[in-house]
């Protein structure tokens, strides 16, 4: 594995494609720009829950490239 950047530019990706797919659009508008308050209630802890574990495996992500950024550096294999 070699590793260029500690940005954690995967995750970064897949959360662009899951919240810009059709699915994920309708999720986004169901949450925040729905009229009913019943959809509101139902979408904003879904998107809110999947934004939290984009989040956490961004963290991941970044822990790893860290940890690989830093043995590299060390020359250890």
């Amino acid at each position: 594995m070699h590793v260029r950047t500690r940005w954690p530019w995967i995750s970064l990706l897949l959360g662009g494609i899951v919240a810009l797919n059709p699915i994920g659009l309708d999720f986004l508008q169901s949450a925040f720009l729905s009229a009913e308050q019943l959809s509101r209630n139902i979408a904003q802890p879904i998107v809110l829950s999947a934004l939290a574990i984009l989040v956490l495996v961004g963290i991941i992500e970044w822990l790893v490239r860290f940890v690989v950024f830093k043995r590299r550096a060390r020359g250890a294999s």
